[in-house]
Order: C-alpha cells, then sequence, then structure tokens
C-alpha cells in the first residue's frame, strides 16, 4: 500500500516505461489493403481515404517493391470493376484473367514471398452494389455461395494464399473450404470476415471500389439483411465459433475501433489468429480531423493501433500500415 508501493515508480522516464510496456506494434502485425483498377500508368488519389490510392497493375508493382522494403509481410488486394463488367451474378468475379487475378500474379512475380490476401464478395461486380446475388427484394445466399466458390478457386489458382471472403452469407466458410479442397488448393487459408457490422464506417471505402447499394424497388436498399447489428454481441461469437468449426484459419473483426469488445471476446474464446480491419471511415476521421489540427496525427494514430492489440488482435489491417512501418 502506498507509500510503501508507487505505481509512479515505473511510470518516471522513457526507459523504463519501454522495458514495462505491456503492448507492442511491429511490422509483422499489419496488413495493408491495396486498390486496384485497370489502365496502365494509373495512380489517383481515393478524395475520402487522403493518401490512399487507386492504381494499375504497373503501379501496384512499385507499390510491393516498397511494402517489402519496409518488411511488411501481406497485402489484402481490392478490385474495383469497370462498370461494363458489372452484373448480378458477379460473373467478372470469377473471370481468370481478370483484374483480381491479374492483381495476384503481378504481386507474386514481384515480391514471392509477400503475402495476398484477396477480397472474396461480388459487391465490387454487381451492378446493384450488394455482396450478393439479388432477386425479388432480397439478396439470395446459397446462389451467392457457389459464386464465391467460383471466386475462391479463381483467386487460388492465380497465386493467392488466403482468400477472405467479406459477404457474411451463412455456410460460405465450410463451402470455399470444400472447393479449394477438391480443386487441389488445400494448403490455401480463409481469413473469414467472421464479425462484419452493417457500421456507418464504410463511406469512403465504397467511393474507393464504387461499390455502395443501388436503391430501387426490388433491391434492398441497405446491406443490414446480411451484415451483423452493431447493437449485438453475442452474435459475433455465434459467427466466429461457427466459421472457426467450418474450417477457417483467421477470422477477421470489422469494424474496429468501436468493436473493441468483439476483439476482446473472440481472443477469449476462439483458439484462431483473430484479425481487425481498422477501416475507411476510421481512416477518413484521423485524416480530417489532424488536417483541422484538432488532434496530433501520429500519436493517434499509434494509440488506436496500439488499442487493437491490447484487445487482442493479432493482426490489424490498416490504410496506416505503410506510415507506421516506416515510423517503426
Amino acid at each position: 500500500m502506498y507509500p510503501i508501493i508507487r505505481n509512479r515508480r515505473l511510470r518516471q522516464n522513457a526507459a523504463i516505461r519501454a522495458l514495462v510496456q505491456e503492448t507492442q506494434l511491429s511490422v509483422n502485425d499489419f496488413l495493408v489493403p491495396l486498390f486496384v483498377v485497370e489502365g496502365q500508368g494509373v495512380k489517383e488519389e481515393i478524395l475520402s481515404m487522403p493518401g490512399q490510392y487507386r492504381m494499375s497493375l504497373d503501379q501496384l508493382q512499385q507499390e510491393i517493391k516498397e511494402l517489402h522494403a519496409l518488411h511488411l509481410k501481406g497485402v489484402l488486394l481490392f478490385a474495383k470493376a469497370d462498370q461494363k463488367f458489372k452484373d448480378n451474378a458477379g460473373t467478372e468475379a470469377f473471370n481468370e484473367n481478370g483484374l483480381m487475378q491479374r492483381a495476384i500474379k503481378t504481386v507474386k512475380q514481384v515480391c514471392p514471398e509477400m503475402l495476398v490476401f484477396t477480397d472474396v464478395a461480388l459487391d465490387p461486380y454487381s451492378i446493384y452494389g450488394h455482396d450478393g446475388i439479388v432477386a425479388a427484394g432480397k439478396v439470395l445466399n446459397d446462389p451467392t455461395v457457389e459464386a464465391l466458390c467460383k471466386m475462391s478457386v479463381s483467386h487460388a489458382r492465380a497465386g493467392a494464399d488466403f482468400v477472405a471472403p467479406s459477404d457474411m452469407m451463412d455456410g460460405r466458410v465450410i463451402q470455399i473450404r470444400q472447393a479449394l479442397d477438391a480443386a487441389g488448393y488445400e494448403d490455401v487459408g480463409i481469413l473469414s470476415y467472421a464479425a462484419k457490422y452493417a457500421s456507418a464506417h464504410y463511406g469512403p471505402f465504397r467511393d474507393a471500389l464504387d461499390s455502395a447499394p443501388v436503391a430501387g424497388e426490388e433491391i434492398p436498399r441497405d446491406k443490414k439483411t446480411y451484415q451483423m447489428d452493431p447493437a449485438n454481441r453475442k452474435e459475433a461469437l455465434k459467427e466466429a465459433l461457427m466459421d472457426q468449426e467450418e474450417g477457417a484459419d483467421i477470422l477477421m473483426v470489422k469494424p474496429g475501433l468501436a468493436y473493441l469488445d468483439i476483439v476482446r471476446d473472440l481472443k477469449n474464446e476462439i483458439v484462431l489468429p483473430i484479425a481487425v480491419y481498422q477501416v475507411s471511415g476510421e481512416y477518413a476521421m484521423i485524416k480530417a480531423a489532424a488536417e483541422k489540427g484538432w488532434v496530433e496525427y501520429e500519436p493517434i494514430v499509434l494509440e488506436q493501433l496500439l488499442s487493437f492489440k491490447r484487445a487482442g488482435a493479432d493482426i490489424i489491417a490498416t490504410y496506416f500500415a505503410k506510415e507506421v512501418a516506416s515510423l517503426l
């Protein structure tokens, strides 16, 4: 008891604070989201995500070299499909010569040791901006899963190390696992978005991919029939336990900062590695506040990333990865 015990002894200078620090960040914690587009020489800044770009594949090559030089280990690829390739079935998603498939090959040609995680969902390829096939006012589950299986196998064939289904369809993990195994890709892993919430934090990302839901008759107005209700906590554990049993290798919580309780719940109950996605809205808010001078940029970025680690995340998908890797 005080005065014998003085907790401030372990805070009195930088050296002792570093020695007793419980949570630490390293470049090994980060997964780097990247957006690819068709064309040559394209590096187009995303207006709602300052410092983030849509890149053509030649520009992607240079980006991968820079990430590798910073000792970053993995990228999470997203493809922006041209409007002419979009339909209700998402058929471009499993085109063997599609943009995503060529992007995977590009990364592996430039840096074979860079881990490639790929987004598996139909919204970038859908004329309706939904993660699944739409009919009679509903997003259909089972036909969508069939398409996701084809998409996953095509990514594996192109060289992906992990597919990352972000759609929240029921049963997709086990069916993707079975499809990969049947095609001879039993070593390709699944990073499942196990707890993906119907969040208001996704707006800038949908700008980046032009994948916002399209309003209209017979079309769901939002993604609340498949993404989770932000009010629900126990449901996240239910989803995660099912994905673990169905064969997922890593489980993702998305978004991040508003769902640290979910990260901790999963860390306590799940034996798989836990990932968290610091999403576009979280990124954009920090950028905007820092630009206004309302927050100090580097400290708040590091504090939020530390909070994900402290909550239990093993992997952090973050748009700050490249900047923070340089700082570290």
